[in-house]
């Protein structure tokens, strides 16, 4: 079984908007493990693992946003891994 990690920024009217709920829902749909933060700079930070099927799924969904969210831009990076090392996919605080 093919395992993906991505890391991801996502650029947009993403914080204040229900996002890092909306990404851990989707995460959760999805068997994605890691977690999602608010940043500094008004960005969401998105560190998850899971096969590679259920990833691209996931990676459709933090282009969408919930409801209330302008997403304009994803910038993100995928790498390949043995195993996944999360244990669950939780919300962070100051990232």
């Amino acid at each position: 079984m093919k395992y993906k990690r991505l890391e991801a920024t996502i650029y947009g009217r993403v914080q204040g908007v229900g996002f890092r709920y909306f990404v851990e829902v989707k995460a959760e749909e999805n068997n994605i493990k890691g977690w999602v933060a608010n940043q500094w700079d008004g960005t969401v930070k998105v560190v998850a693992e899971g096969r590679e099927e259920d990833m691209e799924l996931f990676l459709k969904a933090l282009w969408q946003g919930p409801r209330l969210a302008y997403v304009e831009d994803v910038r993100y990076s995928i790498t390949d891994i043995e195993n996944v090392s999360f244990t669950s996919f939780d919300i962070r605080f100051g990232e």
